[in-house]
């Protein structure tokens, strides 16, 4: 059972998040080549973080994305108050804003597993047993990342969260952003994760009615220690 540092940061600009990513994820690296060098006892425990926050409108494109799924001009970004990143996750172009929960868990896959499809497939389970709660039927689309609903009708299959991560010396940073009281016409700005013809939702769209976020926080930083077998530790 390993006890990660949770941390919820409010509502947090993009580039704020992501140094302070880069700064965890830097230091779990430095500790883990420092115990190599370490015997048994001397080593010090493992670090692990798990963030949540939501952004202020933004765009960002992983390393395997393409620029031209970006649908907006520079101006029509102002116009909406909206930036844009080119960051070292995979996968392609996603949107996050206020509504939206992201969860960036920064983590030493090697006291877990090291697997990172393993690592993808639970942070989606985390997300499809948070959407059961609540009645809907969440799942996935052979070939591709994502929590969906309906996914096996073509026409109507729609993404409700979408993943992105990296790692590099089985420690894990970016993640997933689950829409739950999102303005979804931002995602009108881009072709959502490079994926054509397929449309996005939301817990709020589905059910009809806005969703307590802080419920859905607790649920699913549930089903996250449950599926990873960890302990979250205020931070």
């Amino acid at each position: 059972m390993q006890k990660v540092i949770f941390k919820d940061l409010g509502l947090i600009e993009y580039a704020t998040a992501w140094e302070l990513q880069e700064k965890l994820f830097n230091e779990i690296v430095a500790k883990k080549l420092e115990n190599r060098n370490l015997s048994g006892s001397d080593r010090q425990p493992a670090l692990h973080y798990l963030l949540f926050c939501e952004h202020p409108h933004v765009y960002t494109l992983g390393k395997s994305g393409k620029e031209d799924h970006l649908l907006a001009n520079a101006e029509k970004l102002e116009q909406q108050k909206a930036t844009f990143f080119r960051i070292n996750r995979g996968g392609d172009i996603t949107y996050h804003g206020p509504g939206q929960i992201v969860g960036y868990p920064i983590l030493d896959l090697d006291y877990f597993f090291t697997d990172i499809h393993k690592y993808l497939r639970l942070l989606e389970e985390a997300v499809i047993l948070t959407l059961a709660h609540y009645g809907i039927a969440g799942g996935r689309i052979q070939g591709m990342t994502g929590v969906w609903i309906d996914g096996n009708d073509p026409v109507r299959a729609r993404k409700i969260c979408a993943y992105g991560v990296r790692c590099s010396r089985w420690v894990t940073m970016h993640g997933f952003a689950f829409n739950v009281n999102t303005d979804l016409s931002y995602f009108g700005n881009i072709v959502p994760c490079g994926i054509v013809g397929k449309s996005v939702t939301s817990l709020e769209k589905e059910l009809g009615k806005k969703i307590e976020m802080e419920e859905v926080k607790m649920l699913l930083k549930e089903n996250l220690c449950q599926l990873f077998e960890m302990e979250l530790v205020v931070g």
